[in-house]
């Protein structure tokens, strides 16, 4: 993959990444520090992580372990103190930070426990927002809203806006908005969070579908032990550090 400064110029041959070839994603030895002195927190403390196309990774731990910081160089919104991340052969610590935008933008896909839907506007509008900073046109931009829509379950619901929709309803339009794009990865921060038990599995079906099916590779942080069983991989931080990393047979 090549990134530079404008669409046009990304090469979409990064979609040809697969589980079989090298890895879509590299941390090595990645530290992240914040503070200095007596403040100094060490977030994390030399990472090594290798994730596959298609896989779909639970990440847990307990508060300060350090898996939100590693979600947050994933996704692009934050950078390492020292340390390589490698996203599809290429070195993410040498882009600018516009072209880390870029690749934020047409390679992740992010679901958030807060949902994060503009509130006064419908489902189907809240899926065109992201298409609308890649330049795709009106037409395109509504065939596939509604396609991603449907995918979801929410045929039906696309003039509804957020306050008409369920807590389940809400996430799987967040779901449907972050697929979209097409990204190679979907990353997932609690997206069970604010959800009950009922919603919590047809969510985690959901995704486990999409990882299946669609062959997007999906890293979900969570905190519960259940929602992490659909993962067919778990990697447990503890203080800074990758503590364990265990393979399920298939997840739930």
């Amino acid at each position: 993959m090549n990134i530079h400064d404008t669409h046009d110029d990304i090469n979409d041959d990064t979609h040809a990444n697969t589980h079989d070839q090298s890895p879509l994603i590299q941390l090595k030895g990645v530290t992240k520090v914040y503070g200095r002195g007596d403040s100094r927190v060490n977030a994390l403390d030399g990472v090594d992580l290798t994730i596959h196309g298609g896989e779909f990774v639970a990440v847990m731990g307990p508060s300060g372990s350090g898996k939100s910081t590693c979600m947050n160089l994933l996704g692009c919104l934050d950078t390492p103190t020292s340390g390589s991340y490698i996203f599809s052969n290429v070195e993410v610590n040498g882009l600018s930070r516009n072209q880390r935008a870029l690749l934020r933008r047409h390679y992740l896909g992010f679901v958030f426990q807060g949902f994060n839907l503009l509130k006064r506007t419908t489902a189907l509008e809240n899926l065109e927002v992201p298409m609308i900073y890649r330049k795709i046109a009106k037409k395109e931009r509504r065939r596939r809203a509604l396609k991603a829509l449907a995918e979801v379950g929410l045929q039906g619901r696309e003039n509804h806006t957020s306050g008409e929709l369920s807590g389940g309803q809400q996430q799987r339009v967040a779901i449907a908005r972050a697929l979209v794009t097409e990204p190679l990865v979907l990353l997932a921060d609690e997206p069970t969070g604010n959800l009950d038990s009922a919603r919590s599995r047809e969510i985690m079906e959901l995704l486990t579908n999409l990882n299946r099916t669609r062959k997007i590779t999906v890293v979900m942080v969570t905190h519960e032990k259940e929602m992490a069983a659909y993962a067919g991989r778990t990697v447990g931080f503890i203080d800074g550090r990758i503590e364990s990393d265990t393979r399920q047979q298939g997840g739930v």
